[in-house]
């Protein structure tokens, strides 16, 4: 089976975070970037999918000459190859746009399977894996925790509301965007690093998109700091009365 693995790179979670001079973006100057975490359990579903049925996974980062650092993260993870489309513009790009630039990628490679994380740490769209799925014309599956090989195609486990699950057959090829938690991530090991550095890494330039962008980032704001103290007089029985009428119409947890 052919599994191809759409990764993104991202700052680290608790990266201290700065708006750049524009406010359309953050100052990515001295940040740290590591695999976007959705993308991680993706990985590894691909890898363990690798390990049962045979066959090869394709890491696919799409961006700057930094996240080369992420595909040889995935490398050494498992990966028997990667692909980076060399972009530094990917980031103005809006979601239809972005799909079109991964698609024409993927078309090259006719992968079996394409796995997706469910969404990104930055910006948590959770649509890129769905778009790409309808640019390609294939059937797709999304809140993914687990995926097994059947004789028809692959049957997948999807995670609902309220602890319920759903069992989907899908034929392939397929896409899926996997939910994080599904498996236990595994570590890059010492072995892995060092394989990873004679395995194939290629390099591509990113194709213009089909269509231009159709939505615009156009300022990011930092979360603003609030507190407010509120004292309550009056009896016991009175306070206990606010607090209750307060928790209830203001901060809505009755």
């Amino acid at each position: 089976m052919k599994i191809l693995v759409a990764i993104k790179q991202v700052p680290e979670r608790d990266a201290q975070l700065s708006i750049a001079s524009d406010a359309r973006w953050i100052e990515d100057d001295g940040l740290n970037y590591v695999i976007n975490e959705p993308d991680a359990y993706a990985l590894e579903e691909a890898l363990q999918l690798r390990e049962q049925q045979g066959g090869e996974v394709i890491a696919l980062c799409a961006g700057p000459d930094r996240v080369t650092s992420t595909l040889r993260e995935a490398l050494a993870k498992g990966a028997d190859r990667a692909i980076h489309l060399a972009s530094d513009t990917l980031g103005t790009l809006d979601t239809l746009a972005l799909a079109h630039v991964l698609a024409d990628a993927i078309r090259t490679e006719s992968p079996d399977l394409i796995l997706t994380g469910l969404q990104s740490d930055d910006l948590g769209l959770g649509q890129t894996g769905v778009v790409l799925a309808e640019l390609l014309g294939l059937p797709h599956s999304t809140l993914v925790l687990h995926v097994e090989k059947t004789a028809t195609g692959i049957r997948v486990k999807r995670e609902l509301e309220d602890g319920w699950f759903q069992h989907i057959d899908l034929p392939l090829p397929a896409v899926l965007t996997i939910q994080s938690g599904g498996n236990k991530l595994r570590y890059a090991t010492l072995m892995g690093i060092k394989k990873a550095k004679t395995k194939e890494t290629r390099t591509v330039e990113a194709a213009t998109p089909a269509t231009p962008a159709t939505v615009e980032l156009t300022r990011v704001f930092l979360p603003e700091k609030q507190k407010q103290t509120q004292m309550l007089t009056g009896s016991p029985a009175e306070i206990a009365a606010q607090l209750v009428e307060k928790l209830r119409s203001e901060v809505r947890v009755l």
